[in-house]
């Protein structure tokens, strides 16, 4: 190779020059961050808004169900296609065009009239953010700097910040005014437009300097993967996806009765107002945003492994008690529950990354979509459960999810030697 390209490669990096590039590499992952909080912020107000809903069309538990999975199934089917292509066919800008999806959703969201209209609306917003993960996943991926599970949290922890923050938002702004003043966090979404952007630029400079300089351009490291981690078979490694899969089910399933339902229980339970069970579960998802940002990490040390076993199974002592408890008792779980079971993702999405190597996109959109499609799932079959039975039935049931934490004993280790 000769010319420029070459020139680049063999010249050397200049201490000043390795810190530019390091500078631009954690402003590319706080972006990405920043942006996950954006697009979780607007998904979180479709759950927030459901008191407001239900109370207005006269919904029953099964049609808010319903809703939830419109959203969640149509970006649980989108993002492992989506992810699939994206690995062969790179494309920069559709993070943005994603956010202009999830636009459209709520523009159409703060007008609709029935429950059809209400249905699509969270389809279309489920649709941008399957356009959204699996390529922002790669880009803090990218920006990792080898450091893979501190990314992925960075990352993870910008959209369970913004889970935390929308229900906040959406008693402030929508719950004393009513539906049409949804459509203010248009703005938010126009802002992520902007903010994935830039970062698109970004993204489609690192693909051309990787073409033009090769692989082993300064800052595009491409690590021997099967230099320093155990050969696995293709057996060994559809069992050990398998086994993530359930650990999946059982944290989201969790997690939708959580999120869906929780101000629900709070208020059939103890009598909460809505603006006191919305400070509940803002509280709630701020302990699951404080539980991602600690997971990743602490798996780049110990091993993702352990960081599964414990953030599982972990939960189980306190999902168990909670149904049981009174008031202040249930909050300090609900805390407990939150920091323990959110470490979980980050490692098991790390965890797989590691099992299949140059799949980001796919296994990014396999577990970020399978973890959509149970949170869907779930929240129509306990909103159904809800119906015939009562809330707080629902709450005992799902205490024993995190049980199934016990399966993480037959995944292989996947430490570096």
């Amino acid at each position: 190779m000769t010319g420029p390209a070459s020139a680049l490669a063999a010249s050397p990096v200049s201490p000043a020059l390795a810190a530019v590039r390091q500078s631009l590499t954690l402003a590319v992952l706080l972006a990405a961050s920043f942006s996950h909080l954006l697009n979780d912020t607007i998904q979180a107000v479709i759950p927030a808004v459901y008191p407001l809903l239900k109370e207005h069309f006269g919904f029953s538990f099964a049609q808010v169900g319903l809703i939830t999975l419109a959203f969640q199934i149509t970006a649980s089917i989108l993002q492992p296609f989506v992810g699939l292509f994206t690995d062969r066919r790179p494309l920069p800008y559709s993070l943005a065009a994603g956010m202009g999806v999830t636009f459209f959703g709520l523009l159409l969201l703060s007008r609709a009239g029935d429950f059809s209209t209400i249905l699509v609306a969270a389809a279309l917003v489920g649709m941008g953010s399957a356009v959204f993960h699996p390529e922002a996943s790669r880009v803090a991926r990218m920006a990792s700097g080898e450091r893979y599970g501190l990314a992925q949290s960075v990352f993870q922890v910008g959209g369970n910040a913004g889970s935390a923050l929308g229900p906040l938002l959406a008693a402030v702004i929508v719950m004393p005014r009513g539906q049409g003043h949804i459509a203010w966090f248009c703005l938010l979404a126009l802002l992520g437009a902007g903010v994935l952007t830039a970062v698109g630029r970004w993204y489609a400079a690192r693909l051309r300097s990787s073409v033009a300089v090769g692989p082993l351009a300064p800052g595009v490291r491409v690590p021997s993967v099967s230099a320093e981690t155990p050969a696995r078979s293709s057996r060994e490694i559809t069992f050990a996806i398998g086994v993530l899969i359930v650990l999946i089910f059982s944290k989201y399933f969790y997690l939708a009765c959580m999120t869906n339902y929780y101000q629900f229980y709070l208020h059939d339970r103890f009598g909460l107002t809505i603006p006191q069970t919305q400070v509940r579960l803002f509280i709630f998802l701020a302990a699951v945003a404080v539980g991602t940002l600690v997971g990743g990490p602490v798996g780049d040390r110990i091993g993702r492994k352990l960081v599964i076993w414990v953030s599982i199974l972990g939960v189980a002592p306190f999902s168990l008690a909670l149904p049981h408890v009174d008031l202040f008792w249930t909050t300090v779980l609900s805390v407990c529950i939150g920091i323990v079971l959110a470490s979980a993702f980050s490692a098991i999405l790390v965890y797989a990354q590691e099992l299949l190597p140059g799949k980001v996109g796919l296994i990014s959109g396999l577990f970020f979509g399978f973890a959509f499609g149970m949170g869907g799932i779930g929240s129509a079959v306990l909103g159904k459960l809800a119906d015939r039975t009562s809330i707080g039935f629902v709450f005992e049931v799902c205490a024993y999810l995190p049980l199934l934490g016990l399966l993480t004993a037959l995944l292989p280790d996947t430490r570096r030697r």
